[in-house]
């Protein structure tokens, strides 16, 4: 199943039986702009999914302000998207993945391995002259039967080990200014967590008017240079856990099938006043 594909690709694949398509636009500081989005044009056949109602449980169900669905709200919401067992799942979002990532992680999570990300998501393919629809999708429902893999997952004692663990790698894939410190507009501590290595997610794509993934062998170089060669385990993490599922995706694209995603992020490790943070550029 491949992790990446194209706009032709889907457009090609676009009758298979068992494929769906499905809009994970969101905005954290925009509430309802994916869902409008849907509403005002989307893939043919795609069916809506919502990052804040469906991938994630409300906050304070488990750690930060995204916390990993219970198998039985993420079960509902993808058997009422129609996602069966046997089904191919495409993820597309504005662009650069970053929240079509987190429906292909949690998909993986939940035992699902038949799921890939667009390309370029819905910019490559309004930028090809593909079509678009508004009419809303309807699926006929089906059944999703969740197996929750949690050693994808770490928690912040985890993240507190590897981020002094020569073998281990801590990502913040946050903008530089929210990493060192310079910057916070949503959380009420600013900085990082002590020893983490900052490569902000975007850097992961082309460039904002061409949000299609770098080359694999591109990708692998910048995170090498990170300390990803030489370790045994990496943790990403974001503000909530949403962003970091891209980053996870792109290590996977370069060949780290190694990496798990800090359920929490910056938003669980700093609702703790006792755990150490970090400002400035340095790890």
């Amino acid at each position: 199943m491949p992790l990446l594909v194209s706009c032709e690709w889907l457009a090609n694949h676009a009758s298979d039986a068992d494929l769906r398509v499905a809009d994970v636009r969101w905005s954290l500081m925009e509430k309802d702009k994916g869902r409008t989005a849907y509403g005002e044009g989307h893939i043919p056949g795609a069916v809506f999914i919502d990052v804040d109602t469906e991938l994630a449980s409300p906050r304070g169900q488990g750690p930060g302000r995204h916390p990993l669905p219970t198998p039985q709200r993420f079960a509902a919401a993808m058997s009422r998207a129609g996602i069966g067992d046997r089904t191919h799942v495409v993820a597309y979002d504005f662009g650069d993945g970053s929240t079509a990532a987190r429906l292909w992680w949690l998909l993986r999570y939940f035992g699902h391995d038949r799921a890939s990300v667009l390309d370029g998501g819905i910019a490559r393919w309004i930028a090809e002259g593909r079509a678009v629809e508004s009419r809303e999708s309807s699926p006929v429902p089906t059944t999703f039967a969740p197996r929750p893999r949690p050693s994808m997952v770490a928690d912040a004692a985890a993240v507190d080990r590897l981020r002094t663990d020569p073998r281990g790698l801590v990502l913040d894939v946050r903008m530089t200014e929210r990493y060192e410190g310079r910057r916070e507009p949503i959380d009420p501590v600013a900085g990082h967590v002590p020893g983490a290595r900052n490569r902000p997610y975007p850097a992961n794509v082309r460039s904002a008017e061409d949000p299609r993934f770098r080359d694999a062998a591109e990708l692998r170089a910048a995170f090498e240079q990170l300390g990803a060669g030489g370790a045994e385990r990496i943790a990403c993490y974001c503000g909530s856990g949403v962003n970091a599922c891209q980053t996870v995706f792109a290590l996977e694209l370069a060949g780290f099938a190694n990496a798990l995603l800090y359920e929490g992020s910056w938003s669980d490790w700093c609702s703790v006043p006792t755990r150490a943070t970090a400002t400035g550029a340095k790890p």
